[in-house]
């Protein structure tokens, strides 16, 4: 079996130097080479025609985001981002998503050395998640918007695989209130649960989010998706009540649930061991829901490499849920939607561009018949 070959891209020769070693000895790829800042990388690009590159943010000459952003337009792959756990090296990893990055690692601050060689496992795993990614070239107009950190509303425009933000209609009505949106997603998700997420109007149902995203990440994301979006986004809090036109986002590192207080439902936010190897984990969101909303529930299982997740969405589906999976075409990575349909937990598979106007269809649904009954 031919190894996966991935080019380093980073300013530092230390970092340089730990990286190629971590690939290397994996048997299953190899660092064919090793570039100081984009320049130099763009030409091993072209003489080495890599499967994966890792990359850098901040560099010489180039930013890393400015040549992520020439890369995707004129010649996609898979890039892991590698990126400085600080504010604003959570800020500039969101736009490096945006722009089509598979993933990212975030390097410690200090202790470089060792952090990296701790980090070792999540690096290769993710190169090799990458390798095997669909990547696609990012519409003009998100390329154009990154770049420029321009407005909210301009970086959000459709494009290939994006769908134009829900145009204003008749409010959903007391259905929203009775309801619950759950969202998973790993790989990918950042943009896939952005997608959907764009689309909900102002009075949609209350959501809740289990992406997988390490600690320091998700307020961030959360920030840039409050701007993006006609509902409310934040990062979740232990005990808050979930509302309609509020989504929340699991904390990086800590576990999102689902529990009920009196006639309100309440976001429970706790730390614990990983489940399926994550932290938080899909699975204990679902799980909640199956457990706690029942009928009352609505699951979405979006892009992401495992099976996070699957179980709890079947019982979901037992428990009286409704359940869309996104399909194979539009996922950077399709395990978890995969695994989940294997576990027959979906009742529709859907291309991410459409999942947002068939929930939205189900709930006016749902709100006819609660009119009905009235």
């Amino acid at each position: 079996m031919s190894k996966t070959r991935v080019v380093v891209v980073d300013d530092s020769a230390l970092v340089r130097s730990i990286l190629s070693e971590i690939i290397n000895r994996q048997s299953d790829m190899t660092c064919v080479g090793a570039a100081a800042d984009p320049f130099i990388a763009r030409e091993m690009i072209r003489n080495l025609n890599p499967d994966v590159i890792t990359l850098d943010v901040e560099m010489p000459r180039m930013d890393g985001i400015d040549f992520l952003s020439k890369l995707m337009r004129l010649r996609p792959m898979p890039v892991v981002m590698v990126s400085t756990l600080t504010e604003r090296g959570a800020d500039v990893t969101m736009r490096a998503l945006e722009l089509g990055a598979v993933d990212f690692v975030a390097k410690p601050k200090i202790g470089i050395a060792d952090g990296l060689k701790i980090l070792a496992e999540e690096i290769t795993d993710k190169v090799r998640i990458a390798s095997k990614a669909h990547v696609h070239r990012p519409p003009p107009s998100v390329t154009a918007a990154v770049a420029a950190a321009s407005t909210a509303a301009a970086s959000s425009a459709a494009g290939a695989g994006q769908a134009v933000p829900t145009k204003p209609s008749a409010p959903l009505g007391r259905v929203s209130t009775e309801k619950i949106i759950f969202i998973g997603a790993s790989t990918g998700g950042t943009e896939a649960t952005k997608e959907v997420l764009v689309n909900l109007p102002p009075d949609s149902p209350g959501v809740v989010i289990t992406q997988h995203m390490p600690p320091g990440f998700t307020k961030s994301y959360a920030t840039r998706l409050d701007g993006l979006c006609k509902i409310r986004v934040k990062e979740a809090t232990d005990g808050e009540r979930i509302l309609p036109g509020h989504a929340y986002i699991a904390p990086g590192g800590l576990h999102l649930s689902v529990e009920r207080s009196g006639a309100n439902y309440v976001a429970r936010v706790r730390d614990g061991e990983p489940v399926n190897r994550h932290k938080p984990s899909v699975e204990v969101l679902f799980e909640s829901a199956a457990r706690v909303v029942g009928p009352n529930a609505f699951g979405i299982m979006l892009t992401g490499m495992g099976a996070d997740g699957a179980k709890s969405m079947k019982a979901m589906r037992d428990a009286g849920a409704f359940n869309i999976c996104q399909n194979e075409a539009t996922c950077v990575v399709f395990g978890m939607p995969r695994e989940a349909i294997n576990h027959g937990a979906a009742d529709e598979v859907l291309p991410l561009n459409e999942i947002a106007g068939h929930l939205i269809d189900k709930l006016r649904a749902a709100h006819g018949a609660t009119l009905h009954r009235v």
